[in-house]
C-alpha cells in the first residue's frame, strides 16, 4: 500500500519508507543466518524499532520473525504472558491444530485463543505469579519442539532489570542458550543498563551476544531519501534547508521524520527555513498539555534543573560552580539528587558532549517557557 504521507513517525510500512540502515540491516540478518544473538542499543527515537522490523521483513523466508515490546511490563508473570502469547500466536495455524498443540505444552495455565480475520490465532495467557517460571519453561519447550528457525526481538529489554523477582536474567539466559535454532535480538534504549547487562562479567548475559550500537543516519543518505519522496510530487528539497533541519535535531530520526511529515502535509517542497520553524512550532504546541503535566509532576529541584538544562541546550558539568551560580542553585547535593532522578526517569540524557533534555521538543517547550 502506498503511504499518503511517506515520512512515518510510527510503525513500519516497508523498505520504500525506511531510510538507509543498509549496513545495520545486513548485520542483523547475517547474525540470524549464522546463529548469533544480537544486543541492539540506541536511545529512543533513533529508529531502533524500525530497523528491527526492516530486518525481520527482509530475512530469508525460512525464518519466522516475532517482535515483542516490553517497555510497559513490570514483572515476570506479565513478561511470561506476553512472551508466550507472542510465540504461540506466530508459529501455528490453522486454529484447531494450534489449540491442540498448545494444550500439550501448557499445563501451568490455560491459554485463551481468539480467531482473527487473517486466520492466524491470537493467544492470551492469564498467569499467576507463582506459575510464571513454569509457564516460561513450557514456552521454551514449545519453541524447541517446533524445530523451526525463529528470530525473537525483545524491545526495551532493559526492563527485566527492574522486575521485582530475583534472578530473572539468569533464568532467561538458561533458556536462551539451549534453543539453538532460535535467535534473539535484545534491544534497549538505556545505554548504561544494557551495557552493564551484556558487558559485565558479573551478569548472566555477559559476552553472549554481538553488540550493535545504533547511531544517526548519514545526512547525505537522509537528504536523498527526502528528495526522492518529494520528487514524486515534483517538489524541490533545498540542501541547505534540509541540513539545517538535520543539524537542529542532531540527525535523530524521529524528529527529522516528524518535521518532514509536517512539511509534506503543507503541500510544498522543503525550500525555506521558515518551514522548519513552522513545523517545529506546531509539534511543540501540539504537545503543550502533555509537557505541562509532565513538568508539573516533577519536584521543585527537578523542575529548576530541567529549565536550566533547556536554557543552556547542553550542559557538560551541571554541578560546576559556574552552572550553579548562573541558574541560582545553592547546593551541589540538590542538583546531584535532581540529576539522578531526571536521568532515571528518562527526562535528561547524557550524550558525549554533556546532559540534554531527552525529548528535544520538551526541551524547546521548556526553553520557551
Amino acid at each position: 500500500m502506498n503511504q499518503k504521507n511517506p515520512f512515518l513517525t510510527a510503525g513500519y510500512a516497508g523498505e520504500a519508507y525506511f531510510c538507509d540502515r543498509r549496513r545495520e540491516t545486513a548485520r542483523l540478518i547475517a547474525a540470524f543466518e549464522n546463529d548469533r544473538n544480537v544486543t541492539l542499543i540506541a536511545p529512543r527515537r533513533y529508529g531502533k524499532t524500525g530497523l528491527i522490523m526492516n530486518a525481520l521483513a527482509k530475512m530469508p523466508s525460512e525464518f519466522t520473525g516475532i517482535y515483542l515490546d516490553i517497555f510497559s511490563i513490570e514483572d515476570l508473570a506479565s513478561f511470561t504472558a506476553a512472551f508466550a502469547a507472542a510465540v504461540t500466536g506466530a508459529l501455528d495455524s490453522p486454529i484447531e491444530k494450534t489449540l491442540s498443540a498448545v494444550a500439550r505444552f501448557f499445563k501451568s495455565c490455560r491459554p485463551t485463543i481468539t480467531p482473527q480475520e487473517d486466520e492466524l490465532p491470537r493467544f492470551s495467557f492469564d498467569i499467576a505469579p507463582s506459575a510464571a517460571k513454569a509457564t516460561l519453561d513450557e514456552t521454551f519447550a514449545y519453541l524447541k519442539a517446533k524445530e523451526r528457525r525463529v528470530v525473537i526481538a525483545i524491545d526495551e529489554f532493559q526492563q527485566i532489570a527492574e522486575f521485582p523477582e530475583k534472578g530473572v536474567e539468569a533464568l532467561l539466559r538458561s533458556h536462551v542458550q539451549f534453543v539453538p535454532w532460535v535467535r534473539f535480538v535484545f534491544a534497549g534504549s538505556r545505554h548504561h543498563v544494557m551495557s552493564e547487562m551484556f558487558g559485565s562479567a558479573k551478569r548472566p548475559f555477559y559476552q553472549s551476544t554481538e553488540i550493535l550500537s545504533l547511531g544517526t543516519i548519514d545526512p547525505g543518505e537522509y537528504e536523498a531519501f527526502a528528495r526522492r519522496h518529494f520528487a514524486t510530487r515534483r517538489d524541490r528539497v533545498d540542501s541547505k534547508v534540509f541540513r539545517s533541519l538535520y543539524d537542529r535535531f542532531e540527525g535523530i530520526t524521529w524528529y527529522v521524520q516528524a518535521v518532514l511529515n509536517k512539511v509534506w502535509e503543507s503541500g510544498r517542497g522543503l525550500t525555506e527555513l521558515s518551514q522548519i520553524d513552522d513545523a517545529v512550532r506546531a509539534l511543540v504546541e501540539g504537545s503543550d498539555i502533555v509537557f505541562h503535566d509532565l513538568f508539573r509532576s516533577q519536584n521543585e529541584a527537578s523542575r529548576a534543573l530541567l529549565r536550566a538544562v533547556a536554557a543552556d541546550g547542553c550542559v557538560a558539568a551541571p554541578t560546576s560552580g559556574d552552572f550553579l551560580s548562573r541558574h541560582g542553585f545553592k547546593s551541589h547535593s540538590t542538583v546531584r539528587s535532581a540529576l539522578a532522578d531526571l536521568l532515571g526517569n528518562d527526562l535528561l540524557y547524557q550524550t558525549d558532549n554533556g546532559y540534554v533534555v531527552y525529548d528535544r521538543l520538551f526541551g524547546l517547550w521548556l526553553a520557551k517557557k
